[in-house]
């Protein structure tokens, strides 16, 4: 083969393989892959009472006889006060420059578990679907939110959602919440999500890692992976952040620091994320997504300010309460 044909063969092989390349990268991290296309159907169907369950009627007689309670509710721009929530979210900042740090302290009390909810990017349950968590919000009428796990961003972990499977691929050390009120960290390969919905488990987050187990600080923070495959973030070193914490049943911290902003907040260590979660009280505590994910929503509004731009990033579901 002459030596100018030779070229043009391998100069079209790499230019394939280039464009191979390419999309298999749009397809793992851009491209929407929708599993289920209606979250909000798919759950009711999921949590339809079996056929010997026994469903009261609507006119049943108590319900008719029942007064009509006038509620109570006190709120401003930090707070909210009712019969069935308490949210209380202050701003904290230190340092300057370099070292100027700034975080978002909501701590929530509920009357029932199943308060906290989690909804999904678009209704939709897949990888690559993302929504603003603002927007997310809105579409769920969240009082209260915060970005959750981004489980979009791959294929495996245990993915239970407001009672109901989704995924059952476990991978890593998730989060589990409970219908007592309770929160767990937990070995996912160890279990499974019908064992998990068995034992009283309403949502799980698989990301990590766990910061606290115990009231205890985790070991080895500074050296652990949560995705090694290509295109995962960093998450050690100084970081955004976003985590939640328990103190009792149904009492529940939640902490947003802001950070890749010089000036303004710079992040932390997973270890000094951690230590802000036990310093205030908290005996289990867990890391969600971060970086420009890190969100926290309240009455409408975004409270804190990601990468120090005013601008959010989008993610593929939510924490919340409304």
């Amino acid at each position: 083969m002459p030596q100018r044909n030779r070229k043009r063969v391998i100069l079209s092989i790499l230019a394939l393989a280039a464009c191979a390349g390419a999309y298999l990268a749009a397809d793992r991290y851009l491209i929407r892959h929708v599993e289920i296309a209606d979250v909000a159907s798919f759950a009711a169907s999921a949590s339809a009472p079996a056929a010997d369950e026994t469903v009261l009627p609507e006119n049943d007689a108590a319900a008719e006889e029942a007064e009509p309670v006038t509620e109570e509710v006190f709120y401003d721009d930090w707070n909210y006060r009712s019969s069935a929530v308490s949210i209380s979210i202050s701003r904290h900042s230190s340092g300057s420059g370099s070292g100027a740090l700034a975080w978002f302290v909501a701590d929530v009390v509920i009357s029932d578990a199943a308060q906290l909810q989690n909804a999904f990017a678009d209704d939709q349950f897949g990888r690559n679907i993302i929504a603003y968590t603002s927007e997310i919000a809105a579409d769920n009428d969240a009082l209260f939110a915060v970005n959750g796990d981004y489980y979009g961003f791959r294929s495996d972990g245990i993915i239970i959602r407001n009672g109901v499977i989704y995924r059952d691929v476990p991978a890593r050390v998730g989060l589990a919440f409970y219908l007592d009120g309770g929160m767990q960290v937990y070995d996912e390969t160890q279990t499974t999500a019908e064992e998990l919905l068995a034992a009283g488990v309403w949502n799980t987050l698989s990301f990590g890692p766990a910061l606290l187990d115990d009231g205890a600080i985790a070991a080895n923070l500074e050296n652990v992976e949560i995705d090694t495959n290509f295109g995962n973030h960093p998450i050690q070193g100084n970081q955004p952040r976003t985590g939640v914490g328990i103190i009792a049943p149904n009492h529940f911290i939640f902490i947003v620091v802001d950070g890749r902003s010089k000036g303004y907040s710079a992040g932390v260590t997973l270890t000094e994320f951690a230590q802000m979660f036990q310093d205030l009280g908290c005996t289990e505590a867990y890391n969600l997504d971060g970086g420009g994910s890190s969100t926290m929503v309240f009455m409408g509004r975004v409270v804190n300010n990601p990468l120090g731009r005013n601008k959010e990033r989008g993610t593929s579901d939510i924490l919340f309460i409304n």
